[in-house]
């Protein structure tokens, strides 16, 4: 059951041992999909590993750690029409990578397709789940699933030439929430972006992670999106939601500052959303506000 439609690229960074399982595992899908890895920098024997154990994977090496925008060096090169996103500690089930593709076949004005997620070794499902599921974004009546704002890269299939037409992941950002900016200038591009509850990713987190750093960047890239695409309004209301929520110590308050110190390119590149895609922000403020899955602890 081979499908030459769709390209899973995985970005990676010290975690030999989560990338190797990994690709274990998706080099035991039927849909055979190519497989590029961006090694970000590993001081662990990653790259050399990932050659010896699995020659047929593309491996790109930059030479220093991109954080997301690895994944805009591995896209530059895509030839399949779709690309699906994995990190290192996640992989996608037999079956899902074809029912996205399938989806996006069916609907040319789909841009994104996100699965569900299961965390193992448990194999339950992630909280952010019930929120994809359940997304108060209104869609168009062809849409095949819940409309969503925005995608979790590691459990989503793109269209490529939708992703490099809309920039792909800004740079400044990283890493942590990028894909809210992504999201919202493929919705300005006309793009929709779907939920699918058939489809499923495995994700085993790895214990080797910095939670500190994850939540600084979250917070300043959250300020970041919300000061370069929403109005004057929302983004006050926004950023002083933020300011009131999150925990009060060193590393919001370091977030917050490196937000501020950016403004001036931010001011510069500041674009304000179409009214519909706006409209859809709004709609998805007090599920944000209410959201268990999206705290920044750590």
């Amino acid at each position: 059951m081979s499908d030459p439609r769709t390209t899973v690229v995985v970005i990676t960074h010290n975690r030999r041992p989560e990338l190797l399982r990994t690709l274990g595992h998706l080099a035991d899908l039927p849909e055979r999909p190519p497989v590029v890895v961006v090694d970000n920098a590993s001081t662990d024997g990653t790259a050399d590993a990932v050659a010896r154990h699995h020659p047929g994977v593309r491996l790109l090496r930059p030479g220093r750690n991109l954080g997301a925008v690895g994944r805009n060096l591995a896209v530059r090169d895509v030839t399949t029409p779709y690309v699906a996103f994995c990190d290192d500690d996640s992989w996608w089930a037999p079956g899902s990578l074809s029912g996205a593709a399938d989806l996006l076949d069916r609907h040319p004005a789909l841009a994104t397709v996100t699965a569900r997620i299961l965390v193992e070794p448990q194999g339950t499902e992630d909280p952010i789940v019930e929120e994809l599921r359940h997304s108060p974004v209104r869609g168009p009546h062809w849409l095949p699933g819940p409309a969503l704002g925005s995608f979790l890269a590691a459990a989503t299939t793109l269209r490529a030439d939708a992703f490099r037409a809309a920039g792909g992941f800004h740079p400044r950002l990283w890493l942590g929430g990028e894909e809210e900016l992504l999201a919202v200038d493929l919705a300005a591009n006309g793009w929709w972006l779907t939920y699918a509850d058939h489809l499923t990713i495995h994700h085993h987190p790895s214990l080797a992670r910095d939670a500190t750093k994850r939540r600084a960047h979250g917070i300043r890239n959250t300020l970041w999106f919300t000061w370069l695409r929403r109005p004057a309004g929302p983004a006050l209301r926004r950023t002083a939601h933020l300011a009131r929520t999150v925990p009060r110590d060193t590393v919001s308050l370091r977030a917050f500052a490196e937000a501020a110190a950016a403004l001036p390119w931010v001011l510069r590149e500041r674009r304000v959303l179409p009214r519909d895609v706006e409209a859809r922000m709004r709609v998805l403020e007090e599920a944000q506000r209410r959201s268990t899955a999206r705290r920044y602890v750590g």
